[in-house]
């Protein structure tokens, strides 16, 4: 809608412009004074009303205002022409050529839409320089360096802003059996204990019922680890007994004690109290 009023009235100037120069011509002492007011008065008008040119980059604003007052700046110097102009038929001629020459250039180059054409492209150079020298900047930061691909995982699945474990780093990995694994767990900021990780928000990650998960300390260091536990854990094998140990042990009693007596089978018991 503004811009076909905007369109409507570069018309209607270009045609008034024409109708004062012709007017200029056939009456030179009368329209060209009070013309060369008016000119001036309609570029002031114009130009204080086209926000974009006065706003357009500082690189720019010179050539999009000088566009903007050309057809004024010609309307002037043509009346001035007729004032000064002398009499006869080829002056007039050469008039009436300058004023058809003004009118069709600026009807065909309409220099106030080019004027804020010239703002608009401007602005628009700014943003995309500004935007790409943003995304520069991004691109130049550099990716995170995990130590393993279980940490990066945890930093990006565990450790993330608002997550199961906010604020913490996964130092080491172990698989103790395939239903258990063991992590030692640090804190993101060095000095700082680990914050409390969410037990539920661990059984729900890895699928595994609340109970059969562990956290606790690392054995022999500070608060800044912990040590999580998650699945069956191993249970340890009770040591075989060492019946080469036994038998030679025998063998040695037998020499003194009881010669020719071998050792068949051996079996511990757990002394009473009181008789120890």
């Amino acid at each position: 809608m503004l811009s076909t009023v905007r369109d409507k009235a570069g018309r209607t100037a270009t045609l008034a412009g024409a109708t004062l120069l012709t007017g200029g011509l056939l009456a030179p002492d009368i329209v060209p004074g009070p013309g060369l007011l008016a000119a001036a008065a309609a570029a002031g008008i114009g130009l204080a009303a086209n926000i974009k040119v006065w706003r357009a980059p500082t690189g720019v604003k010179g050539t999009a205002i000088a566009l903007y007052a050309a057809p004024h700046a010609g309307v002037a110097g043509l009346l001035g022409g007729e004032l000064l102009a002398p009499a006869g038929v080829t002056s007039h001629l050469i008039q009436a050529g300058l004023i058809v020459l003004w009118s069709g250039a600026t009807w065909w180059i309409r220099p106030g839409l080019l004027a804020r054409e010239v703002a608009e492209e401007a602005v628009t150079q700014e943003i995309a320089e500004v935007a790409g020298t943003e995304e520069e900047v991004v691109a130049d930061e550099p990716a995170p360096v995990y130590a393993s691909p279980e940490a990066q995982w945890w930093a990006e699945e565990i450790a993330t802003e608002g997550g199961i474990a906010p604020h913490t780093v996964l130092l080491e990995f172990r698989k103790l059996t395939p239903q258990c694994v063991a992590l030692i767990i640090g804190a993101a900021q060095r000095g700082m204990p680990v914050p409390e990780m969410s037990k539920a928000g661990l059984s729900a990650k890895f699928d595994v019922p609340e109970e059969l998960i562990e956290t606790g300390p690392v054995p022999h260091r500070g608060a800044n680890v912990a040590l999580v536990i998650i699945g069956h854990r191993p249970q340890l094998a009770e040591p075989e007994p060492d019946l080469d140990r036994d038998e030679e042990t025998w063998a040695e009693i037998a020499k003194v004690a009881i010669p020719g007596v071998q050792l068949m089978e051996v079996n511990s018991y757990e002394l009473r109290r009181e008789l120890t």
